[in-house]
């Protein structure tokens, strides 16, 4: 009887973790697939531990053992990305981040950048990474991967250079790419006298977590979206506050972007 209890137990842990791969891979590729291992598993686990042992098939209980083993081997090969994408998910968990977080200040030198380039109306679309990771849009770039400086944004986005159109994505201190394209918003109520740099800008903030900086061509206004919203005319303070709010070393995941006018 002991020994049932002990199976029991193994049961509920082996489905347990098949528990927490299914909330990663629900709703992608891989779900239906993740539903049949189980459906397979239990019927392994019934042929092993009730109906062989039970009659003494030691040969086939050992063998329905090994099938499982190597089970468990195979569900890690085939829903590697889905895991993949868990671990992720957990490694930028804003828990970690803060044991993990730099000393190194880049917000002075992203608001002087920006508001350098606001002075000679050079239009800028720069996204900040946060919790969510942008790797999709980075492959879509020119990747650079350089540190963060006033010069290296000022020859980006100077109109002779063939990258000045897209936009950058910057983590932590450094610039990972350029030339990005993001997806424009598709939100009615946004207003038509926007361009495709603020509403690509919008789009960005709408699909993932990420800041969103942009520079007018026309006006040298400074916006920022964030969460699908959009925070117009930003003074050198705001921006900095904003920055510090949702991107600084205390970084609030949830924050809630600073309204200073209509969008």
């Amino acid at each position: 009887m002991h020994e049932y209890v002990i199976y029991g137990v193994e049961i509920a842990l082996i489905y347990l973790f098949l528990l927490l791969v299914y909330r990663f891979v629900k709703g992608s590729s891989g779900d239906s697939a993740l539903r049949g291992v189980a459906m397979l598993f239990t019927f392994l686990l019934l042929s092993v531990y009730f109906v062989a042992d039970a009659v003494n098939m030691y040969r086939i209980a050992k063998l329905l053992e090994k099938v499982v083993d190597y089970l468990f081997i195979g569900v890690i090969v085939v829903f590697q990305p889905e895991l993949r994408r868990g671990l992720t998910r957990l490694g930028q968990n804003r828990v970690f981040n803060r044991f993990l977080a730099k000393g190194d200040d880049t917000i002075p030198k992203i608001v002087s950048s920006v508001f350098r380039l606001s002075r000679g109306k050079t239009g800028a679309l720069i996204a900040i990474e946060r919790g969510v990771g942008l790797r999709n849009y980075v492959e879509r770039g020119i990747e650079i991967d350089a540190v963060y400086s006033a010069e290296l944004i000022d020859s980006i986005f100077y109109s002779g250079n063939p990258l000045h159109d897209g936009a950058i994505i910057v983590r932590g201190s450094r610039v990972l790419a350029a030339g990005c394209l993001f997806p424009l918003t598709e939100n009615p109520d946004i207003g038509k006298r926007l361009g495709t740099r603020h509403r690509a800008g919008i789009g960005l903030s709408e699909e993932t977590d990420a800041l969103v900086i942009i520079v007018s061509e026309e006006t040298g206004r400074v916006s920022v979206a964030l969460r699908g919203e959009l925070t117009q005319d930003l003074s050198r303070e705001i921006l900095e506050r904003m920055l510090r709010t949702n991107i600084g070393t205390e970084t609030r995941a949830h924050a809630d972007p600073i309204s200073v006018g209509p969008a």
